[in-house]
């Protein structure tokens, strides 16, 4: 079941509208494809009831729903003469067949070796089991020519994350499950489907809203031949297919090939024309419902964390690093020029950074690179002495449970991590180096000064920062694909506090070890028209990006990354994100030796930014992008900063 979110899985799944069958009229030959009483009255009876009374919301399991002689043919079909290509998005990971609407369109030749399949796809979409679903969910009369499936299959380290399946005409979606018969599926194995429950809260018009909650209630395991189906209803058919589970050494001689959960999914629709409860403009209606209960802001209130901005230059008291003294942090008399970190700031500022940082040369060298990149990427971010310190917490709060003052991100369908917010309740109560960063470093004049520097950009022009320390717990976390809408650039920043190994893999070496996620990826967004924007963003490499394109089987590299931030440990990674580009983290696997740790901030800036004048009205005058004759700097001849001082990468 696909994610309504998702633009481009729509295009996917919907991509011919008008796909017809001739639909049997057989009543015998479908009623044999199903168990024995499935269509006797007190059957029916006890799955509407069944239905009603589940929660979060009405759903209905159904087990044995298939003949088993049948549905094993129809596997064993599956497994020889279907094509499975692996995709990967910022939502899922997944092996996916083709459509198998279109099975009526195969040649005779091709349909032979489907048979069982198509008498399946029959059956699914006959009167009487229409009939049977429509009385079930009381979701009305359903579309039998318009048939919507596909077989999916799910290996260790593939999950899809939590969506509502609003899209278009959908009115029932379902599961059916075609795992090993003689291998009954074991709970721990994962890939259950997950309902996840919503509360009714009361936005600022006065309008109950229906908000999702960050974790599930409903645990369905997959079982052979078992069907899982419910009604779509925007903003509240929220659910997930947790991950497979890698096989972990405890598991003794399991292996993970018997963990293959494949499942057919689909869709049944509302009546197309010509069909019995065919209503003009109800198709339409319904999309346009969905849209609008995407669409309403005012369930975007409630979605956590909310962002906070925060001037740089307020009044207010700061801790250094000794933790000792309180010192003053907005700008005074001896800080006139803005070029120039003062003896003051450098104090400050070699609490938290490596010395070579901020030295002249260094910066200058930086400045040049991300003036031509709009990127840069620095290792050994932070002093040996801080580091130690913050990898030593790190360390022991990640053996530890979730500590009661990190809440969790929400609505699902949007994001789900741990979170910390830089806040001055925080920066009173907690004293870890995790709060110094958030309170003390980030908002200083200091750093502010020191950003500038590196970027060019005058320091009047970096107005506010939102920071947020995040922890992406294994098994549970990410942040799905969002654009950013802003008119202006802003500069956006990552601090990586990951103290684990093993997320990144050695380029040219094939491993046959799990891949972990929890990447942070950006991509060329659909709004990247506009030259002169992107002038001064992130370089748009390759066709504009899709989410629902991220990674497949066969791809070329042209695939709309412009870069990609795996979990690493003591690294600061700066780019210029303009309108549209998105952004996500994936979803960190089970598998993985620790969580990802981090503080993201996003700095807004003035809309004179890239006007090319300073405060004085003069010209801007560039910051190591010249020679001493005024002529063009050639960063290609200018020395590369070494893993100790700083990695400038161009290549998005």
């Amino acid at each position: 079941m696909m994610a309504s979110k998702r633009k481009g899985d729509a295009a996917a799944q919907d991509a011919t509208p008008a796909k017809r069958r001739n639909v049997s009229t057989e009543t015998t030959s479908a009623h044999s494809a199903f168990r024995q009483d499935l269509f006797y009255q007190d059957t029916v009876s006890h799955f509407r009831t069944a239905y009603k009374d589940s929660g979060p919301y009405p759903h209905a399991v159904v087990s044995n729903l298939i003949n088993e002689s049948l549905l094993r043919d129809v596997r064993s079909e599956a497994s020889e003469h279907i094509h499975f290509t692996l995709k990967e998005t910022d939502i899922y990971r997944i092996h996916q067949s083709g459509d198998l609407a279109n099975l009526s369109n195969l040649d005779a030749d091709s349909l032979k070796r489907l048979p069982s399949l198509v008498k399946l796809r029959n059956a699914l979409y006959s009167s009487d089991f229409r009939q049977w679903v429509s009385h079930v969910t009381g979701a009305g009369p359903l579309s039998g020519t318009r048939t919507d499936m596909a077989v999916n299959v799910y290996l260790p380290g593939c999950y899809l994350l939590c969506h509502d399946d609003v899209i278009g005409s959908r009115r029932v979606s379902y599961i059916l499950y075609l795992t090993d018969p003689d291998r009954p599926w074991k709970p721990e194995w994962g890939g259950g489907l997950r309902l996840f429950p919503t509360e009714l809260r009361r936005n600022t018009e006065g309008e109950e809203v229906k908000v999702p909650l960050a974790d599930h209630t409903v645990n369905i395991p997959p079982s052979f031949s078992q069907l899982s189906f419910f009604a779509v209803r925007p903003g509240e058919s929220y659910h997930d297919v947790e991950e497979v589970y890698h096989r972990r050494p405890q598991d003794g001689s399991d292996e993970d090939g018997g963990r293959v959960r494949m499942a057919i999914s689909g869709w049944f629709h509302v009546p197309q024309q010509g069909e019995d409860g065919f209503e003009e403009g109800v198709e339409q209606a319904q999309a346009q419902r969905s849209t609008l209960a995407q669409l309403k802001s005012g369930a975007q209130q409630f979605d956590e964390p909310q962002l906070e901005f925060r001037a740089y230059d307020e009044a207010r008291q700061v801790m250094n690093s000794t933790l000792t003294n309180i010192e003053s942090d907005p700008p005074g008399q001896d800080d006139l020029d803005p070029d120039i970190l003062t003896e003051q700031d450098l104090t400050f500022l070699l609490h938290y950074l490596t010395p070579s940082y901020l030295t002249p040369d260094l910066i200058e060298q930086l400045s040049a690179s991300f003036e031509n990149t709009s990127f840069v990427q620095l290792d050994k971010f932070f002093n040996d002495k801080f580091a130690t310190d913050l990898k030593e917490y790190i360390t022991k709060a990640e053996a530890e449970s979730l500590p009661l003052q990190w809440p969790v991100a929400r609505p699902p369908h949007k994001h789900r991590f741990a979170y910390l917010h830089s806040s001055e309740q925080l920066h009173r109560d907690d004293a870890s180096p995790i709060a110094r960063i958030l309170s003390d470093l980030l908002h200083s004049h200091a750093f502010k000064k020191w950003l500038a520097l590196v970027t060019a950009i005058k320091p009047g022009s970096l107005i506010r920062q939102d920071a947020l320390a995040r922890r992406f717990r294994r098994g549970k976390d990410y942040a799905l694909a969002s654009p950013y809408v802003g008119e202006q650039p802003q500069l956006e920043f990552t601090i990586g506090m990951t103290p684990t190994s093993g997320w990144e893999r050695e380029l040219g070496v094939e491993s046959q070890a799990p891949e972990y996620g929890g990447e942070e990826v950006y991509m060329a967004g659909d709004d990247d028209d506009d030259e002169s924007v992107h002038s001064t963003s992130l370089p748009q490499v390759g066709r504009k990006a899709d989410p629902a394109v991220y990674k497949a089987t066969g791809d070329d590299d042209d695939d709309g990354i412009l870069f990609t931030n795996a979990p690493s440990w003591n690294t600061f990674s700066l780019v210029l994100r303009d309108k549209g580009t998105l952004r996500f983290v994936k979803y960190v696997s089970q598998a993985a030796q620790g969580d990802r740790w981090d503080i993201k901030a996003e700095v807004q800036l003035a809309d004179d930014a890239f006007d090319g004048e300073d405060d004085d009205g003069q010209p801007d005058q560039p910051n190591g992008d010249t020679d001493e004759d005024g002529q063009d700097f050639d960063s290609d001849s200018a020395p590369s900063p070494t893993n100790d001082q700083a990695e400038a990468n161009g290549d998005t």
